[in-house]
């Protein structure tokens, strides 16, 4: 009894001369006295030893102990409470700071702008992958082993190893989804495919070695090329507003057939002749045609009952366009100063 006895006086001397001026340390003392493998649940623990007729007068001691123990982790709460009061200089009655807004990117904006106009015509997302066989990416869309397309200077291809029973690459378009989707046999069909592309280019202002595509898809019986253009005539018109001058012009495509190229009015310069329009006033935003039968055989579909239409475009050009940016490289330079201006856009 004697030996506890001096066990908690020594406790209290310790704990009397105790101080504290943060939180940190008001709980360090908490932890070390008041925790459960604290000193004082320690001590508690001692009670087994203590004869049984002195047991009443030593839980009495020990509870005092523990409400000592209790009373200073108040009283050191209550003066680092005071001290963090009177010594701040923060005005808790002022206003927070304001939080800086986020801002989407402008080619999120304007991918999420073409899906949303294509979709009101019930055009459904579909998406692939980027690293994608040689098959789907130039094979199956009526670009045979040695086709121009598929040579290395346009073209990023992977390191799969000798033993690599396919050849790889990164995908030049998103017409592998439309492969993709096809070979499904689900008929008919009304895509949008969205994604990130790759093309062995040098860098510009006008062009870059990665960039994005929306393109679409549409097979069912009896698709002509005058749905075609009325479908890329309302697409236009939603995007770039009623006034836009649009033109039509053909083109190749080894997997269309016929093939067009659009063009929309240049609002850099107003049609005067810039950088990004090459001085002639007008812009091309997309490819398109009918659907080849070569490419429709490939993926399963009977070109003698099936016909349909398939377009691409880019979304950093449309992009551009729509908020006069001259320069393709400030999409991928992350610079905030340039990104902030499309908070109030997202």
């Amino acid at each position: 009894m004697q030996d506890l006895l001096q066990k908690i006086e020594a406790y209290k001397n310790e704990i009397s001369s105790f101080s504290a001026t943060d939180d940190k340390q008001v709980e360090d003392f908490r932890i070390k006295w008041l925790g459960t493998k604290g000193l004082v649940k320690g001590i508690m623990g001692e009670m087994k030893n203590v004869p049984n007729e002195q047991k009443r007068e030593a839980g009495q001691i020990l509870n005092e102990f523990k409400q000592f123990a209790e009373a200073k982790f108040d009283e050191l709460k209550d003066a680092t409470s005071n001290t963090v009061q009177q010594t701040s200089d923060i005005d808790l009655t002022l206003p927070g700071d304001e939080t800086p807004l986020g801002s989407r990117h402008p080619i999120s904006l304007m991918r999420n702008q073409i899906i949303s106009i294509f979709q009101r015509l019930g055009f459904a997302v579909a998406e692939g992958p980027e690293i994608e066989d040689d098959w789907h990416n130039f094979t199956a869309l009526n670009m045979p082993e040695h086709h121009p397309a598929r040579d290395m200077q346009d073209t990023f291809y992977v390191d799969a190893g000798e033993n690599a029973a396919v050849d790889w690459l990164l995908r030049t378009h998103t017409s592998n989804t439309q492969i993709r989707e096809m070979k499904k046999g689900k008929l008919p069909i009304r895509v949008i495919c969205p994604g990130r592309v790759y093309r062995n280019e040098t860098i510009s202002a006008r062009s870059h070695c990665f960039f994005h595509q929306v393109e679409g898809l549409y097979i069912d019986e009896n698709v002509s090329f005058a749905d075609l253009k009325q479908t890329l005539y309302f697409f236009v018109k939603e995007m770039y507003g009623q006034d836009v001058r649009v033109r039509f012009r053909p083109s190749y495509f080894p997997f269309t057939e016929p093939s067009a190229e659009m063009d929309v009015s240049c609002f850099i310069c107003g049609g005067k002749g810039c950088n990004i329009c090459k001085k002639t006033g007008w812009v091309e935003i997309l490819g398109c045609g009918m659907i080849h039968p070569n490419v429709l055989q490939n993926s399963g579909i009977n070109p003698e009952k099936y016909t349909g239409f398939a377009f691409g475009m880019g979304v950093e050009r449309p992009a551009m366009l729509k908020y006069g940016i001259n320069d393709i490289r400030l999409f991928s330079e992350n610079d905030v100063r340039f990104l902030k201006q499309f908070t109030s856009a997202g």
